[in-house]
């Protein structure tokens, strides 16, 4: 299916988000995801299903200040 991954169009097999961040390269990275605007925390990420045209945004925590 084709999703936008931070603002680039992507096609995944993924059904989850969970399985989305395997898919794209994620796989044990520490980040935030947001589905369509919406925060997912990592507990829901499992449960929360993606559909043709999804948004996902996914942001590492970056060190500094």
């Amino acid at each position: 299916m084709r999703i936008s991954v931070n603002g680039e169009e992507r096609s995944v097999e993924a059904a989850t988000l969970d399985r989305a961040l395997v898919e794209l390269g994620y796989e044990g990275a520490v980040v935030a995801t947001a589905l369509n605007r919406d925060f997912v925390p990592k507990t829901e990420r499992g449960t929360v299903r993606l559909a043709e045209g999804d948004a996902i945004e996914i942001i590492a925590p970056m060190k500094g200040g």
